[in-house]
């Protein structure tokens, strides 16, 4: 049982669309919240139908004997909008918005986040990553996670597979089995295609 139902997290459906089609004005931007303050921000984005992507985690807790479940942010502190400089004015005037950051490589930032959206959207039990380790790189060729490209650590419970927001330096990692990785080189790894 939900305690809170999940809220909108990406606005609108087709947000990764505005990579193809960029407007000269517009553009992909990070703001850092608040603590605690990345739903709210969400909802208020919403209201002022700004494009904005929140990537949500489900955590499945025990209270008082109950199984409950929440959504969480895979990255504590960070929002993705796409606008203009009206839009992060806007948002900055919210007083839950401790500052904007300036995105130097767009493309990367663009695919980083595609690859969490679809390594989200496969249902895996995904954990954050706040201290990105050195690891192989690695593209996995079958499955559902089929052409995501990252870095795999072996642990003592596995082999982590690791996809990078290279911009704020996080990441979100799966256990994965040997069966569907090939290793790849380096600039496979920044290869944006």
């Amino acid at each position: 049982m939900p305690l809170i139902p999940l809220e909108t997290s990406i606005f609108p459906d087709d947000f990764f669309a505005f990579e193809e089609k960029p407007q000269t004005e517009k553009r992909l931007q990070v703001l850092h919240t608040k603590p605690r303050q990345e739903k709210s921000v969400a909802r208020q984005f919403l209201n002022s139908q700004i494009p904005f992507y929140l990537p949500l985690l489900v955590r499945r807790l025990r209270y008082r004997n109950r199984r409950m479940m929440s959504h969480v942010p895979l990255f504590p502190g960070y929002i993705f909008i796409y606008g203009d400089e009206n839009d992060r004015v806007a948002a900055l005037k919210t007083s839950r918005i401790v500052h904007s950051l300036d995105v130097a490589d767009e493309k990367m930032l663009w695919f980083d986040l595609r690859q969490i959206s679809r390594l989200i959207e496969t249902g895996a039990a995904i954990t954050p990553e706040d201290r990105l380790s050195p690891g192989a790189p690695i593209e996995i060729r079958h499955g559902p996670l089929a052409g995501l490209k990252g870095r795999i650590i072996k642990e003592a419970s596995g082999r982590r597979f690791i996809v990078e927001v290279h911009f704020i330096q996080r990441g979100a990692a799966v256990l994965l089995d040997n069966d569907a990785l090939i290793p790849c080189t380096e600039a496979d790894l920044n290869d944006l295609s």
